[in-house]
C-alpha cells in the first residue's frame, strides 16, 4: 500500500491502458483510524488516475467486517472500474453490507448460481454505474473453483464471452503447470442445470458442451456463465485468481467514453 503514490505518481510516463490494483486487505490488524484514512488517501490517489483508463481493483480474503463494510461504502467501488473476487470474499461482502442472501454464513458445497448472480446483480444495482449515481464500477469477474461469471453493465464491455472463457482456460492450465489444456488431467464439476437467480426472475438453464458459455441479461446488466475444466492434480495454485482476473482483462474491450 506505502507504494501506491509512487506507483501513481509514473502514470503520466508509463501511460498504461489499464490500472490493476490490490492489497487492500493488508490493513487488517491496523486501526480503523488508520484503516478509514488510508482508504480515503487511496479513493483520492484513485481519483488522479486519467480519465478513460479503466481501474481494476482485485479483492482477497479477508475476516474484518468493518473494513470489508468501509471498502464497499467509503467511495472505493465507485472509483474503480472493475472487480475480481472468489466466492467467500462475494460472500463475505454481501453479510458485511447486508446485500442478498446475507443470511447465509457459508457456502453449502459448489456456490449456487443463481445465489452468486443475485450478489453480482444487487453490487452493480447498488454501487455501479448508472444515471444517477456518479460511479465508475461496470464490471465484476467473479470466479470459484468450478465455474466463472463476469457481470457486466450494459453498454460499456465487449468482448464478454472471449474474456470469461479465457479466464476459465488459464485456471486450468495454471493448476496443472501445462501450456494448454490437457484432457486426462482436468475434470467438469460445473452444475449441468442451474437457475440464473434466486431472488428474482430467473429461468433454468441447462449447459450445452457445444457452446458452453452461457449469456443472459437482467435489467441493464449482462451476465456471462462459463464451467471451468477442474485440475484434478494440481501444482501451482498461488495466485491462481490473479491469472484468472488478468487474463480475463486481457480479452476484454472497454470503451472509455461511456
Amino acid at each position: 500500500m506505502n507504494m501506491l503514490e509512487v506507483f501513481l505518481s509514473s502514470l503520466e510516463e508509463f501511460q498504461p491502458d489499464l490500472v490493476v490494483l490490490s492489497g487492500l486487505h493488508m490493513m487488517e490488524g491496523q486501526s480503523k483510524e488508520f484503516q478509514r484514512k488510508r482508504l480515503l488517501e487511496v479513493v483520492a490517489s484513485i481519483s488522479d488516475i486519467p480519465a478513460g483508463v479503466p481501474v481494476h481493483l482485485e479483492l482477497a480474503s479477508m475476516t474484518n467486517r468493518e473494513l470489508m463494510s468501509s471498502i464497499v461504502h467509503q467511495q472505493v467501488f465507485p472509483a474503480v472500474t472493475s472487480l475480481g473476487l472468489n466466492e467467500q470474499e462475494l460472500l463475505f461482502l454481501s453479510q458485511c453490507a447486508s446485500g442478498p442472501h446475507s443470511s447465509l454464513s457459508s457456502w453449502n458445497g459448489i456456490p449456487d448460481v443463481g445465489v452468486v448472480s443475485d450478489i453480482l446483480f444487487w453490487i452493480l444495482k447498488e454501487h455501479g454505474k448508472s444515471e444517477s449515481r456518479a460511479s465508475d464500477l461496470t464490471r465484476i469477474h467473479f470466479h470459484t473453483l468450478v465455474y466463472h461469471i463476469l457481470a457486466t453493465v450494459d453498454g460499456h464491455w465487449a468482448n464478454q464471452l472471449a474474456a470469461v472463457a479465457a479466464g476459465a482456460r488459464v485456471a486450468g492450465t495454471q493448476a496443472c503447470a501445462t501450456r494448454t489444456i490437457d484432457s486426462s488431467r482436468v475434470s467438469l464439476k460445473a452444475p449441468r442445470e442451474f437457475l440464473t437467480s434466486r431472488s428474482g426472475p430467473g429461468a433454468r438453464v441447462t449447459l450445452n458442451p457445444d457452446e458452453p458459455v452461457v449469456a443472459w441479461h437482467r435489467d441493464g446488466v449482462s451476465f456471462h456463465f462459463t464451467p471451468v475444466l477442474v485440475c484434478t492434480d494440481p501444482v501451482r495454485t498461488v495466485g491462481l485468481g490473479d491469472a484468472i482476473s488478468a487474463e480475463g482483462l486481457l480479452y476484454s474491450e472497454v470503451d472509455p467514453l461511456r
